[in-house]
């Protein structure tokens, strides 16, 4: 019987190489995405070196998810090494520069195209490989600047709130199909995150957000649709929140947006049912 495969893209380093080594130590073979730079070592393979070491599978990638032919790329990798394909985890992406809109460029396009635009075409070419398998799952790493914005990195937080959306609607698609598809928005200390001066937090080392991928990655998750924020080995769920629908008037402004009875809605179909219902007390 074929052993169970995953994908985790920008597994290199940092959040990505925890991830991999979680995901290969739950029992699944490991295809280690990570692009190559000419002018430096080349850090997945220590990556898959480290889990092969430990009695696991994995090998290595090298193409870029962001390039043209990148993400069918990938995907015939990982067919290729292990002969199909049952899960993906879609961890590359970058930040863009640290400036706030109207003081420079944002380098928007470039954000959205890797952290966006690069998964959605991934998945798109992932799908029809994860249909043939019966217990497929697709984890979407995003992050809280999603949810709540980041000042000084629009940017980012646009592309993470478009896949989150992305996901969350995915999920809702694929039900029929069985493919679990899930949010994770990790806090951990990584390149990334790096701030000069700053010692980090040992709590906060990356492997403190991988057992909980891992599991949204396995055969044993049965939860779809769903946010999920995790670090330092503890995890929350997380929703996007409405209060409750009054007439309008600015006097009652303050006191709705102080979320009286927030509800949560699984699909914008769903929020817009339960405002009309609020709102004129008919379905």
């Amino acid at each position: 019987m074929r052993v169970r495969s995953t994908i985790v893209t920008g597994a290199g380093a940092g959040l990505g190489a925890a991830f991999a080594k979680a995901i290969a130590a739950d029992g699944s073979s490991v295809l280690v995405n990570n692009r190559r730079h000419q002018d430096r070592p080349y850090p997945a393979e220590e990556v898959s070196s480290a889990i092969r070491a430990d009695g696991g599978t994995a090998a290595t990638d090298e193409h870029a998810v962001d390039l043209d032919g990148g993400p069918e790329a990938i995907v015939d990798a990982a067919l290729q090494r292990f002969g199909g394909l049952d899960a993906l985890v879609l961890n590359a992406g970058i930040s863009g520069p640290a400036i706030k809109v109207g003081d420079g460029d944002t380098e928007l396009r470039q954000v959205l195209e890797i952290n966006f635009f690069a998964n959605a075409r991934l998945i798109e070419a992932a799908l029809p490989h994860l249909r043939r398998s019966s217990s497929a799952r697709i984890v979407v790493i995003s992050s809280t600047g999603g949810l709540h914005g980041v000042r000084g990195r629009s940017a980012y937080a646009a592309s993470k709130g478009a896949v989150t959306a992305y996901a969350l609607s995915l999920a809702d698609e694929l039900r029929r199909d069985a493919i679990h598809v899930n949010v994770l928005a990790p806090y951990a200390h990584t390149k990334m995150t790096d701030r000069p001066g700053r010692a980090p937090d040992p709590r906060m080392a990356p492997e403190g957000a991988a057992a909980i991928c891992a599991w949204l990655a396995g055969e044993a998750c049965d939860r779809t649709g769903e946010i999920w924020v995790a670090g330092g080995g503890h995890v929350r769920a997380a929703k996007a929140m409405e209060s409750r629908a009054a007439p309008f008037g600015p006097a009652r402004l303050d006191a709705l947006a102080a979320m009286p009875a927030p509800r949560g809605f699984d699909g914008g179909e769903a929020a817009f049912a339960d405002f009309y219902q609020d709102a004129f007390g008919e379905d």
